[in-house]
């Protein structure tokens, strides 16, 4: 079963931490602090839940840590309903914030329901990098065209085809020819 870090503000509460036992889950309780991210690297739980009064800056500070290093599913069960916590929260990545308390009943369907929202939040932050890289190559190709057009009174098809038989050539991609171009023109200025 999956790995849990459970951090609770009190540690004599015992009810949420019976739950996910009762669930199969495989848990470590403890209080937040100031080595928490260390913790994390050192156990690498499958899911974060909180259980607290509100987030404090420190723990949604953490928590993008967290997101930028190795993302994980955070549930965040906290009493804070301010609007301001919970966007606060949704910047961290938190997967589900649950405000005033849980219910014993859904904790396995709100545990299921943040594995899934993260596997979408992790499949479009995937996709957006994918598009941003195809972006940036097809601007380098588009300055190696240019490069080319200019010295060497190419069309901008045959600067393409140029570049494209050079990558296939040396059987590199064709982004990577376009940044060899670049940075060949770079050097001979």
């Amino acid at each position: 079963m999956f790995n849990v870090l459970l951090i609770e503000s009190d540690l004599d509460n015992t009810l949420l931490e019976k739950c996910l036992k009762d669930l199969g889950f495989n848990l470590l309780k403890t209080r937040y602090n100031a080595a928490f991210l260390a913790l994390i690297k050192e156990i690498t739980p499958d899911i974060i839940i909180f259980n607290l009064d509100t987030p404090s800056e420190k723990i949604l500070a953490d928590l993008q840590t967290v997101n930028l290093q190795s993302a994980l599913p955070v549930v965040m069960f906290a009493n804070d309903g301010n609007i301001d916590t919970i966007n606060q929260a949704i910047k961290a990545d938190v997967t589900a914030y649950i405000v005033d308390g849980f219910e014993l009943n859904r904790i396995n369907s709100i545990i299921n329901v943040a594995f899934a929202r993260f596997k979408h939040q992790q499949s479009l932050k995937n996709a957006l990098e994918e598009a941003r890289a195809k972006l940036e190559d097809r601007k380098k190709i588009d300055r190696a065209k240019a490069i080319l057009i200019k010295t060497q009174n190419f069309s901008e098809d045959e600067a393409y085809h140029s570049l494209r038989k050079l990558a296939m050539d040396r059987n590199i991609t064709l982004a990577e020819m376009a940044k060899n171009v670049i940075a060949m023109a770079e050097l001979l200025k």
